[in-house]
């Protein structure tokens, strides 16, 4: 690591501070107690050795490696760093001006072949907000594209420092249908199911290397169609946003027709296929606020969405809508997690909806999402219980490196904190 980094170590009785640990790099965390993900119970006292940025070993009893760079959780909670299956993250700054806006396209001929990774913004001021509140992973996924249904691909991104966020290109495919998104595809749901299978087929057809070019009478273009190649290879999977249990249905047939990898997001009413969903062993990206419908596609939302579909062995993750997506896609999703345990979704449950299972659904469960060797070493350190909404980090770990918990909201706070108000030196020079 070309520079240290400086952390505070603060042990719970007295919450004082103690001095000042440079990583140079982080080698241990001692005096955890650490929820892997892999474990049913906590694991009182551990030590999290880790090694070039990954997790080299976790156990009670260990010594930790020789140096400067350990870190004392103090009896603390220590899970792996949360994962939002669904933002905007680096695609919004401001939402109400559109050069900040990158999530969607309106005009032009791109449809599925709509890729938002060339527009993540790894500046954004909202990674360091949603990152000192825990996250350190996120899925970031098209609002809509110009080609009905369509919405384009979109990328796993690891909210660490440096230019290049982007864990997984492409991780998925992702396709709107409901009744307020009809429109697009000319005012019927229909017409969006017979689109999507029509550019399935089309993209099925095509085969430049064996001479089988584009017919003229085909609706989709070059580009649209390739970008389909690797959904219809099983290589990517198909993300379907739809509530209503009719569009579920009609997801789940196509997902059997064409032998693709299909995940719902919404799913305001997956909870009546619970049952068929386990069996196609098909995930549910969901909103577990969701306990009233907002549009008459989501007439059946219930609280316990979650929690039945958990029941009943349908792998979950959470989601939040709105600007959940992006300036709040760190609390909203822990708040959202603790409503689950609320309805009824067992704790551990919850915490699996916000770290290992959107890792797997995404295709990073082989690099993230537990605290075992091996896997990247995101970590949080929690000053009380992670689904408890006023708990927050005391440290967030990215790869091995410690984070910096400082946001532009804090330092909006600093300047212009009533305290300061007889400063000396107007704001703009403190």
């Amino acid at each position: 690591m070309s520079r240290a980094r400086c952390i505070v170590v603060v042990i719970a009785l007295g919450a004082l501070p103690l001095g000042r640990i440079c990583a140079e790099p982080l080698t241990a965390i001692i005096h955890a107690r650490a929820q892997t993900m892999t474990a049913e119970t906590l694991i009182d006292d551990a030590t999290i050795w880790i090694r070039d940025g990954r997790i080299h070993k976790i156990a009670t009893g260990i010594v930790p490696p020789a140096g400067r760079g350990v870190l004392d959780a103090a009896g603390r909670i220590v899970t792996p760093g949360l994962m939002n299956a669904g933002t905007r993250l680096g695609l919004v700054e401001v939402s109400a001006v559109s050069e900040t806006v990158d999530h969607a396209v309106s005009e032009g001929a791109l449809g599925a072949a709509f890729d938002v990774r060339f527009a993540i913004n790894p500046n954004s001021t909202l990674i360091p907000h949603v990152r000192a509140d825990g996250l350190t992973r996120a899925l970031s996924y098209p609002q809509a594209s110009a080609v009905a249904p369509f919405a384009g691909s979109g990328v796993v991104l690891h909210l660490g420092p440096g230019p290049d966020l982007i864990d997984r290109p492409r991780a998925g495919m992702f396709v709107v249908i409901g009744g307020m998104s009809a429109a697009q595809a000319g005012g019927s749901r229909a017409a969006q199911w017979i689109l999507l299978r029509n550019a399935l087929e089309e993209a099925r057809r095509y085969q430049p290397a064996k001479g089988v070019g584009v017919p003229r009478d085909q609706l989709s273009n070059r580009l649209d169609i390739e970008a389909l190649a690797p959904v219809l290879a099983g290589e990517m999977p198909l993300g379907i946003e739809a509530s209503r249990e009719s569009d579920l249905r009609q997801a789940v047939a196509l997902a059997e027709d064409f032998r693709i990898r299909l995940v719902l997001l919404g799913a305001a009413e997956a909870w009546r296929l619970a049952g068929l969903l386990a069996d196609r062993r098909i995930p549910v990206v969901l909103d577990p606020t969701a306990n009233l419908p907002a549009t008459f596609d989501a007439i059946g939302a219930r609280a316990d969405n979650a929690a039945l579909l958990a029941a009943a062995g349908v792998t979950i993750a959470f989601s939040i809508p709105g600007i959940q997506m992006s300036h709040n896609a760190g609390t909203a999703i822990r708040e959202a997690a603790g409503l689950a345990v609320a309805a009824g979704l067992p704790r551990l449950e919850a915490l699996r909806a916000i770290t290992i299972n959107p890792a797997m659904i995404w295709g990073i469960d082989d690099h993230y999402g537990t605290i075992e060797p091996g896997k990247q070493a995101d970590l949080v350190i929690w000053d009380g219980d992670p689904l408890e909404p006023s708990s927050t980090p005391t440290d967030v770990i990215v790869q091995g490196e410690p984070m910096s918990l400082a946001t532009r909201e804090r330092a909006l706070t600093d300047r212009y904190a009533p305290a300061r108000a007889g400063d000396r030196w107007p704001p703009g020079y403190r």
